[in-house]
């Protein structure tokens, strides 16, 4: 009986420390579970895109635009790609190593960030080279020269996909019908903002009388119907009047403008395309504005200096060098934007107190305030002719320059 009740408990024992085996094994172990979710737990992909400022042996230092700069460190084995601008794919994409990467190449890292957060272990570097990207903005650049017009909405027919532009031009203002292609490409400036970068796909219907357009594509035989593949819009502010306040360490001007009969301060940023006439291109615009109004050539010269039709020294023309004042203008109707563009640069030094400018601007913090995109000195002849004048020798907004990943597309 002893014996029995000995074996009994033994076989109690042994069933007891089996239970617990299995209970144990059974009953998650928070440490254990943890540990292994993070075993498991994939850590997340993040994303950089930018330009590549400098590089030393695998380590990249990526200038966002946006924020501070991003280092990564490129991982033996990762993927490196070389792909041409305006690719949309990797589908042409060529292989390519760390020695092929130049600082201004636009990259765009895949990785993972670093424990310590302070860099990112590059898997993946997509390379657009920046003397790729500098070639095809010149190529844009020039088909924007060649086949861009640029004005002021006058009116839209959406139902009709027409938009009426008031074009400027050396012989006063013309209006012209611009015809979207099916497939062409409609985008549209973001508030506050000059860069292209910041255009946004927009329908038809978002453009409104009074926005600043531009237009590449082809004009009709009779100039009067043009087929755009490309559009920009916006809306800007225009400014004309005279410089009474300059304050070259801040950046700043006040101007009276006879549009609005009030003083605005003129915001000179880093982007502001500043320009000048020369009094005999100021000059001569003047008269070819009175003449296309029918104030009649006596009226069109207010220094009393002969102005003569076809002899009207113009920037950019045959025979003379942007900027000065060379040169015979062969087109009345030169779109008044490329002349401008042809003048040299200038600066606030350039521009005194009692200068006479008109100028295009995004709003600044109120109504009083602006920022100058394209500002115009020089031109008192134009508003001599008429204060209002300046409307008919609109500036445009669209800086050449900027470009994006998808292939640096130019500002038109």
């Amino acid at each position: 009986m002893h014996r029995l009740s000995r074996r009994l408990r033994t076989m109690s024992l042994c069933a007891l420390a089996a239970a617990s085996v299995a209970f144990t094994a059974a009953r998650p172990d928070p440490a254990r579970a943890s540990f292994a979710g993070q075993q498991s737990a994939p850590t997340p992909l993040v994303h950089v895109i930018g330009t590549l400022k400098s590089i030393q042996g695998s380590t990249l230092v990526i200038s966002t635009g946006d924020g501070p700069d991003v280092t990564a460190v490129v991982k033996q084995g990762a993927r490196m790609l070389n792909v041409e601008p305006g690719e949309k794919d990797l589908s042409h994409a060529t292989k390519i190593e760390i020695a092929d990467l130049q600082p201004g190449d636009r990259v765009r890292i895949r990785g993972q960030n670093s424990p310590d957060g302070k860099f990112i272990f590059a898997l993946e570097v997509i390379a657009i080279k920046h003397l790729d990207i500098q070639a095809k903005r010149e190529r844009e650049r020039a088909d924007w020269q060649k086949r861009g017009i640029g004005g002021l909405v006058k009116e839209v027919d959406a139902a009709a996909n027409t938009i009426t532009l008031t074009v400027s031009s050396a012989g006063g203002a013309h209006t012209l019908t611009v015809h979207p292609a099916a497939n062409g490409v409609l985008r549209r400036y973001a508030a506050g903002s000059v860069l292209f970068d910041d255009a946004k796909p927009a329908p038809l219907a978002e453009i409104k009388a009074g926005d600043q357009l531009r237009a590449r594509g082809e004009r009709s035989a009779d100039g009067a119907e043009f087929t755009a593949d490309e559009v920009v819009s916006g809306t800007f502010r225009n400014i004309a009047g005279t410089i009474t306040a300059v304050d070259a360490d801040a950046g700043r001007m006040v101007v009276m403008d006879v549009l609005s009969n009030k003083s605005v301060t003129v915001l000179i940023s880093a982007k502001s395309q500043l320009r000048k006439l020369t009094p005999e291109m100021a000059q001569g615009l003047a008269a070819r504005f009175r003449n296309a109004s029918g104030g009649g050539q006596g009226a069109a010269n207010p220094s009393g200096a002969p102005a003569t039709g076809g002899t009207t020294q113009q920037p950019g023309q045959a025979g003379g060098q942007a900027g000065s004042g060379g040169g015979t203008a062969r087109s009345p109707r030169g779109d008044f934007q490329q002349l401008v563009n042809r003048l040299p640069a200038v600066t606030l030094a350039d521009l005194p107190k009692g200068e006479a400018i008109i100028c295009v601007a995004t709003g600044g913090t109120g109504p009083a305030e602006v920022t100058a995109i394209t500002l115009l000195g020089g031109v008192e002849p134009l508003l001599t002719a008429s204060p209002r004048s300046s409307q008919a020798f609109t500036l445009s907004p669209w800086m050449i320059g900027g470009g994006n990943m998808e292939g640096g597309d130019s500002n038109p």
